[in-house]
């Protein structure tokens, strides 16, 4: 039986729930991207980098009990490789080159188009929302939302991701091992239906509202220009992801101080704060590690790609480790047992500004996630979820509990908005460009 690909952010987060049940007319390649999320999450904790298409096309053809080979995405043309200049990251410093998909190369007139795409409330059913209604750039390419909003009025089960760095993530969402690429995680809101959220019903419809705005022939012909009819529902998503893999942020103050030497980049409280982090007391540093402040990541040339998802003792709703559902984290795919609660790690970077926190925003504050960890999980004593989070069997081994006095929480707190890159939130090469052009 292949499962759904259930929608749930915008960009964001998804699981699987139900057989796959498209609505006539239903994109042909949102239905393919439906037919990759089945199998067993445990068997691709690392796997070579080559090709984040190719990959999740093996992973289809390896879980898909009864559907056969499905191909990721139709290969209509090279993605307008042949006669694009080579494309310049200008990668801040520590920052390794972002893989990419062999069938979908960068270049900068890829980029252009998806920019415009991604503000474009043509990519909802009515013309009211477009990917960057949850993904703002003030806020990271977050919404500071609970839930985000389709553009029906459902609630996605989680809150949006950020979208800084999300070139380096090894997998997409909150809890999906399966989903692999920018290129298929697009076609999820914008054709999903549970819930709906941009609500496209089909190609022909996508396809048939951006060939009515005169400046997408234009710029999809430069960004496809061996495609006779380069106006697909392919070549945007393509479009959109090279656009999302441009949303680079390594200009922090911290950055300043760790790559570019100057010590009074930041306070004395946030280097103080710093090294805590990287102490075996507070053990942060185990899964928020490296450039991008996370265990799960990938980039070009790295020969495997590591995937760890963490149980960090949110809940225990039953006193046998159960979160509440839908949000059971990579349980939810594989329905394994022992992925109950287990989530991806996030990057840190610019979390003072991505409030609120953890996959359900059950957290306010950087003060209480502090309070979390420092407990060793979260005791929540009455309420549809009360239980002992730090009793949960499945919450990881270097979740433990920790004193910090009252300087040393505004130690690491100062670390923590150090992290905060103004540059990548008022870059206006990010911004909308329908709104510049008026």
């Amino acid at each position: 039986m292949i499962r759904a690909l259930a929608p749930a952010v915008a960009l964001a987060a998804c699981s699987p729930t139900a057989p796959v049940e498209h609505a006539p007319g239903t994109s042909t390649a949102c239905q393919e991207s439906c037919a990759g999320d089945a199998g067993d999450a445990q068997t691709i904790h690392s796997q070579p980098a080559a090709s984040l298409n190719d990959a999740a096309a093996s992973l289809v053809t390896a879980t898909a009990d009864d559907a056969g080979a499905v191909n990721p995405l139709p290969h209509e043309s090279d993605g307008g490789a042949s006669t694009q200049p080579k494309y310049d990251w200008d990668l801040p410093a520590g920052f390794p080159e972002p893989a990419v998909p062999d069938d979908n190369p960068m270049s900068f007139a890829k980029v252009t188009l998806g920019r415009h795409l991604f503000y474009d409330v043509r990519l909802s059913r009515d013309d009211s929302m477009s990917c960057s209604s949850c993904h703002e750039q003030a806020r990271a390419f977050t919404d500071g939302s609970r839930t985000s909003l389709g553009f029906s009025g459902q609630h996605t089960p989680r809150n949006s991701m950020t979208l800084a760095n999300v070139a380096y993530a090894s997998t997409l969402t909150w809890a999906n091992p399966l989903l692999l690429s920018l290129e298929r995680q697009a076609l999820i809101p914008m054709f999903g239906d549970d819930p709906f959220e941009l609500g496209l019903r089909s190609d022909a419809e996508l396809e048939t509202k951006l060939a009515a705005e005169p400046l997408y022939h234009e710029l999809f012909q430069r960004a496809f220009p061996s495609d006779v009819a380069p106006i697909t529902t392919r070549n945007a998503v393509f479009a959109l992801a090279s656009f999302q893999r441009t949303l680079i942020s390594g200009n922090s103050p911290f950055d300043a101080f760790l790559y570019g030497g100057h010590k009074n980049a930041i306070s004395a409280e946030a280097r103080r704060g710093y090294e805590l982090f990287n102490s075996e007391k507070l053990e942060c540093f185990h899964c928020h590690v490296g450039f991008n402040l996370s265990d799960h990541v990938t980039y070009r040339d790295k020969p495997f790609i590591d995937r760890p998802y963490h149980n960090t003792g949110l809940y225990d709703t039953d006193g046998a480790g159960a979160y509440p559902e839908p949000n059971t984290g990579v349980h939810a795919v594989t329905g394994d047992a022992k992925d109950m609660g287990r989530f991806r790690a996030p990057s840190l970077r610019n979390i003072a500004v991505t409030v609120p926190y953890m996959h359900d925003v059950s957290i306010a504050t950087l003060d209480e996630v502090l309070d979390h960890y420092a407990a060793g999980g979260r005791k929540l004593s009455s309420g549809p979820h009360a239980g002992d989070g730090s009793k949960n069997r499945f919450k990881s081994s270097l979740i433990r509990s920790f004193e910090l006095s009252d300087q040393e929480r505004r130690d690491v707190l100062a670390f923590l908005e150090s992290l905060t890159d103004e540059d990548f939130l008022t870059d206006p090469k990010l911004s909308d460009p329908w709104r510049t052009a008026q």
